[in-house]
């Protein structure tokens, strides 16, 4: 059975202290695998020993491919023209990314052969691939099972099993395939799971089809906690877009993933953005094969700086020097949450984790907070006038690097300066920058701000006002008043003054309406504060008092 994991010391600093053949070692070395991350560290030297099962928990982009992938090299029978390797992964992507990898690691091991089997593709090169005697086959679980029951994939002499991406292939809906696929296989294999999280139904999996695994549980050294920074952003639902144009302006060279739930949503906001003039592209689901392989290529070159995704989609794209990571949605779950963020901040580098949220997101972001164990900190959507003063910055150190190629332009300068000779160096210089500045100073000129304002900030007018009903464990048989629960809302300094709206009182708790800017700062504070020397509990409710209510006290301001 699954219990916990348990983090073991590091083995080895460098790749060629690894136990491994000349051609691996070599292929490695021009690969730049110099020094082993951990995952590979804790991986690679016991699988090169022992041909138990493993978990190991782990997240994208720390190296897995390789930290399973050399060792099955090392024990693959090169004269054994047979399946003797199996490894599932959710997308097409990650299939094909590993696929890769694999071709990469065997460059100096030519009589190893791999196949790659997943759907949207050609079955029969496919097939072609298999009947050739591909050693190693990387597939997703729908196309590996409709070759299993062709007869066409032959597990026979299977003697590794690995499962990627564990948690990702349940939450696609491939449990079924997994199970017949995992029934298939033989008894006498070695499996391999990895998995970004340890769900119920990973361990589920895990528990039924692994014998007494070995675990490692690097995923929470992978986290960059210390390198990420986490903020968010609150507005109202309708504003969600105007912030992100914000976001993305304060931050000219921003080089980061968007995050959306839908295909439809993803596909909406990279039209948006590449409209209003950003070099962004979605990545999603209805995309055919080559479409994605060309959003990737050109996220991965730079020349897509915003890449507008789905997290099922984003799993096959391992990208390094991610500036910044940002939720245009929360996750489903706050794992994912983690899962998301450390994509950035990797290899000692500095990142960045946005949330832009309203609040109604307001519990789902204290329970990734929660999980993540740390504050994620409220900050103010950018002003247009800090905008604008960013940039320009930005354009004049832009101006300070550039290097001018003194004969390229040569033959033009006597012109230009005659050309520019009326103006003084002051009317210069307030040209170029109107040229560059325009767009954005007539944009940002007069436009409000978006935030949904949390203590601190200005408030929003009456016309964006909003009351927020929340239930609190205190009622009549508390013999409390509304004189005193208004003293008491008052008392916890939440902010100067705080709109009160209808409040009603039951025997055993009591409904009450707030200013919904302040959701956040009440549900950590309440339960902070006793109230006549009890502690109460607090929770938001989703449905709204009724105004024809006589007995509601008519809402006034607290002060």
């Amino acid at each position: 059975m699954v219990t916990k994991f348990k983090e073991k010391e590091s083995i080895v600093t460098k790749f060629i202290d690894l136990i491994l053949p000349e051609p691996l070692l070599r292929a490695a070395a021009e690969l730049k695998y110099y020094n082993p991350t951990p995952i590979q560290e804790l991986c690679i030297p016991w699988l090169l020993e022992n041909a138990g099962d493993l978990i190991a928990v782990a997240q994208t982009g720390t190296g897995k491919t390789a930290a399973f992938g050399f060792p099955i090299l090392n024990h693959t029978n090169i004269e054994l023209a047979a399946v003797q390797t199996l490894i599932l992964c959710p997308t097409r992507e990650l299939c094909l990314q590993i696929h890769s990898d694999f071709t990469d690691f065997t460059r100096y091991m030519p009589r190893i052969k791999l196949a790659a089997v997943y759907g949207g593709a050609s079955m029969q090169k496919q097939k072609d691939a298999l009947k050739a005697g591909a050693q190693i086959v990387a597939g997703t679980p729908g196309r590996v099972y409709d070759l299993i029951r062709q007869n066409l994939l032959k597990l026979e002499q299977l003697t590794c099993l690995v499962l990627d991406e564990a948690d990702e292939m349940l939450n696609m809906g491939f449990q079924e395939e997994l199970f017949a696929i995992l029934s298939c296989c033989p008894e006498a294999r070695q499996t391999l799971l990895f998995s970004a999280t340890m769900p119920q139904t990973v361990v589920k999996l895990a528990d039924t089809f692994l014998k007494e695994p070995h675990q490692i549980g690097v995923a929470d050294q992978q986290q960059g906690v210390g390198n990420i920074l986490h903020y968010y952003y609150k507005v109202h639902a309708r504003d969600k877009y105007l912030a992100l144009k914000r976001i993305a302006d304060m931050n000219p060279n921003i080089y980061g993933i968007i995050f959306c739930r839908t295909r439809h949503e993803t596909q909406e906001i990279a039209d948006k953005l590449q409209q209003d003039g950003y070099n962004a592209d979605a990545l999603h689901g209805d995309l055919s094969q080559g479409q994605r392989e060309l959003v990737m290529n050109r996220f991965r070159s730079k020349y897509v700086r915003l890449l507008v995704a789905t997290d099922v989609a984003a799993r096959g794209l391992d990208v390094d020097d991610l500036s910044h990571i940002i939720n245009y949605n929360l996750p489903t779950e706050p794992d994912l949450y983690i899962h998301r963020s450390g994509r950035t901040g990797r290899a000692g580098k500095k990142g960045i984790s946005l949330s832009i949220i309203h609040s109604k997101e307001m519990t789902a972001l204290q329970a990734i907070e929660r999980r993540l164990g740390r504050e994620i900190v409220f900050t103010r959507v950018p002003g247009g006038r800090e905008i604008c003063e960013k940039q320009l910055y930005n354009f004049i150190d832009m101006v300070e690097r550039i290097e001018v190629d003194q004969e390229q332009i040569d033959s033009f300068l006597p012109n230009v300066y005659k050309k520019l000779s009326w103006m003084s160096r002051e009317e210069l210089i307030q040209r170029f920058v109107s040229v560059e500045f325009n767009r954005f100073l007539s944009y940002y000129k007069n436009l409000n701000d978006l935030d949904v304002v949390t203590d601190g900030a200005k408030k929003a007018d009456k016309s964006t006002f909003q009351f927020k009903t929340f239930r609190l464990g205190i009622g009549k048989a508390d013999a409390v008043t509304k004189r005193e629960i208004m003293r008491y809302i008052n008392q916890l300094r939440v902010t100067r003054s705080i709109e009160i709206g209808q409040i009603e009182i039951y025997d055993k708790h009591l409904l009450i309406e707030l200013d919904s800017t302040y959701e956040y700062q009440l549900l950590k504070a309440i339960p902070r504060v006793k109230f006549k020397g009890k502690a109460i509990s607090i929770s938001s409710v989703e449905s709204s008092l009724s105004r024809k209510s006589k007995s509601a006290y008519k809402g006034r301001k607290s002060r």
